[in-house]
């Protein structure tokens, strides 16, 4: 890491632990740890927004260099804000943050405060890129415009997710939905996405809702592609000597149901079987990055495993409900 940056963290951390610990001095022993959390929580931040900036950027290149100046749309929220400029004299720029608005803040509430202010900074972003920044007009086929727009907008829905955010707040109700109502969070997309094209049918023309469907397909493979889908939960499998540590910040910090395995290394730095705990948990792909940074700030070398879960029934998906102290 840069020799500034390395002071930089080092001296918030000595701010933090001086707030803490008034009247105590502040040892090597005491600072290491919380230098290590901070130094982890930046990296992450750092490569978390890079992805959203490029998906930002990407998103604005699919609506202007595509499907803007030919006037096409697409599912979700982005939409439902390309109907309404049809409509109304607002510019795109505001319906996309005033669409997403909602969205957000059933995020907050659902997924956590992070997610949803790492969303309102890239819908920001977005609407901000739309708005000032020029792309070239790349070309005027229907078909064309049609698989490439929705691929780069895919692109740049997808790349945001990885960073831990959402540029189409549709995402966020599906999967809200889809825990009341039983359904898979695919086929409340699809209902949503029925309910634009039916509308677009009757305010533009049948063609042009024809071309959305595949705008909307292309984008929704794109995106399949980079994140695995966001209606897939991921099973997470963590072997660590830390089990004790990582099971802590599951169950408290997180608020995430674990199931504990009595497990055995088949081999250890010292060439021999040993006893550890192995710990299993399902999170949602929303929430993998915020996972992944705990985990790490606890144990780098974590032996981590996961993998796509298609259904789930019973059991606590949901955070744990805190109880009253």
């Amino acid at each position: 890491m840069n020799p500034f940056l390395s002071k930089l963290i080092v001296d918030i951390a000595r701010k933090k632990l001086k707030k803490s610990n008034d009247d105590k001095p502040i040892s090597k022993r005491d600072i290491v740890p919380l230098v290590r959390v901070l130094q982890v929580e930046f990296t992450h931040a750092v490569r978390e927004y890079i992805l959203i900036i490029i998906g930002v950027f990407s998103a604005g290149f699919g609506l202007k260099g595509f499907l803007l100046p030919n006037k096409f749309i697409d599912g979700g929220a982005t939409g439902i804000s390309l109907l309404l400029e049809h409509v109304t004299s607002l510019q795109l720029g505001i319906l996309l943050v005033l669409v997403n608005l909602p969205f957000i803040i059933l995020a907050a509430r659902t997924i956590g405060m992070k997610f949803a202010i790492k969303s309102i900074v890239a819908i920001a972003m977005l609407a901000f890129v739309v708005h000032f920044i020029e792309y070239p007009t790349v070309t005027d086929d229907k078909l064309l415009i049609a698989v490439f727009g929705g691929f780069f907008l895919g692109l740049g829905i997808g790349m945001s997710m990885r960073g831990g955010s959402v540029i189409d707040g549709t995402e966020v109700l599906a999967i809200f939905l889809g825990r009341k109502l039983s359904l898979t969070i695919g086929d409340v997309l699809l209902l949503i996405n029925i309910v634009i094209f039916s509308v677009g049918a009757y305010l533009l023309s049948i063609e042009t809702a024809l071309y959305a469907i595949l705008t909307y397909l292309a984008a929704a493979k794109t995106v399949d592609f980079v994140v695995d889908g966001v209606e897939e939960y991921v099973g997470v499998t963590i072997i660590s000597n830390k089990h004790e540590d990582l099971r802590i910040m599951l169950t408290q910090k997180l608020q995430r149901a674990c199931t504990i395995y009595a497990g055995k290394g088949g081999f250890g730095s010292s060439g021999e079987s040993y006893d550890k705990d192995i710990i299993y948990t399902v999170v949602t792909r929303l929430e993998l990055a915020r996972l992944q940074t705990e985990i790490d700030k606890i144990d780098r070398n974590a032996f981590i495993i996961m993998g796509i879960v298609k259904d789930l029934k019973g059991g606590m998906i949901k955070k744990k409900p805190m109880k009253d102290h």
